[in-house]
């Protein structure tokens, strides 16, 4: 059976006035499920408040669009009130309840990627809310809810029965909202745009790796993630994870071109990318993408903390540490072809500008 790697958008969840929540689906992206692979979109309007949900699986928020209010409350600790704004990736362990809200004219849009290997469905987040029609405390009987919190009947009708909105909900414009403290990004939030660039080539591109060193609760996630950007007409050179990771890719702005190769010498996707769209990479497929006119950038994820990849052209690439005489008797040609493939793209470099 072939794979589909087709990238693919998301599909509208639920949503109302204060905003909408959209997920990619396992029967149209086939590889979430068999990566165990979750994707995810919230949309806020203004004044757009996300209610306090957890979910069954650990994932890694990424701010596409605006700025905006986090609420985070990791177990047994106190709520963390962030401000929020493009660029920021937020890493989201197990058990954290989290909330968010938009104050602002510009819709806020996070991207949510993670795994799904606890999960209750394969290929797809499960959030478990703790307030609204669908909240937690709605399954339980008068008595028991009465019985944790010490309240009469009436009261917890009223608390639990008023908020009727699903999952996303829109407040008056008036209605004031806790005040992010700057101390409180502390070790939660790393803004891409802003951080160091862990690779930096001229008229090429730039990435910055998320990692326990920059952003420490990636080490309870479990796994990578890095914010890539190439030039206009850059090549990023083709390459594979050789630690058996999966590649999960989303296009955040620009567009492109994409070829996977796989086993066999098998070419399983050329396409046209664009903002919007996710794609996944199977494990050890290579990869590698050209950018258009106006360049490209894409947030991935890859299935372990600390992924090793390898490269197929550039100074460090497998080419140029197998010696001579391999290459000649592997690609079947005489020396002075070997030694011209050899001279070429000398640098460390992994992304290519264009040639002049």
């Amino acid at each position: 059976m072939e794979l589909d790697l087709t990238p693919k958008l998301p599909k509208q969840a639920y949503g109302g006035d204060g905003g909408s929540y959209s997920a990619w689906c396992p029967k149209e992206l086939p590889m979430l499920k068999e990566g165990n692979i979750g994707a995810a979109k919230l949309a806020l309007e203004q004044h757009g408040f996300a209610v306090p949900r957890y979910s069954d699986s650990s994932k890694v928020a990424y701010v596409l669009q605006g700025s905006g209010t986090a609420g985070i409350v990791l177990p047994e600790k106190e709520e963390k009130v962030i401000a929020i704004k493009k660029g920021d990736s937020i890493a989201l362990p197990f058990g954290v309840v989290t909330w968010w809200f938009n104050n602002e004219e510009t819709e806020l849009e996070i991207l949510f990627l993670g795994e799904t290997h606890k999960g209750h469905k394969a290929g797809k987040f499960t959030d478990f809310y703790l307030t609204g029609s669908n909240g937690i405390f709605t399954g339980f009987s008068t008595e028991f809810v009465g019985r944790a919190w010490d309240l009469d009947e009436s009261t917890v009708k009223t608390l639990v029965g008023s908020q009727t909105g699903t999952g996303i909900v829109k407040l008056d414009a008036d209605f004031k909202m806790p005040q992010p403290k700057a101390e409180d990004r502390d070790g939660f939030v790393l803004n891409c745009l802003e951080a160091p660039l862990d690779v930096d080539i001229k008229n090429g591109g730039r990435v910055v790796v998320l990692n326990t060193k920059n952003l420490p609760l990636v080490g309870e996630v479990g796994f990578g993630a890095d914010l890539v950007q190439i030039d206009a007409h850059s090549m990023c050179s083709p390459g594979f994870s050789c630690d058996s990771a999966l590649q999960v890719t989303y296009i955040v702005g620009g567009s492109g071109r994409v070829q996977v190769v796989g086993a066999d010498g098998k070419r399983v996707l050329e396409t046209h990318i664009k903002a919007g769209s996710l794609f996944i990479v199977p494990r050890f497929f290579v990869v590698s993408k050209i950018a258009d006119s106006e360049g490209m950038s894409w947030f991935s994820i890859v299935t372990t903390p600390d992924p090793i990849f390898t490269h197929l052209a550039g100074r460090t690439s497998v080419w140029k540490a197998l010696s001579p005489e391999v290459l000649q008797a592997a690609f079947k040609v005489e020396a002075e072809v070997e030694q011209s493939f050899r001279s070429k793209r000398t640098s460390d470099a992994i992304f290519f500008p264009p040639s002049n």
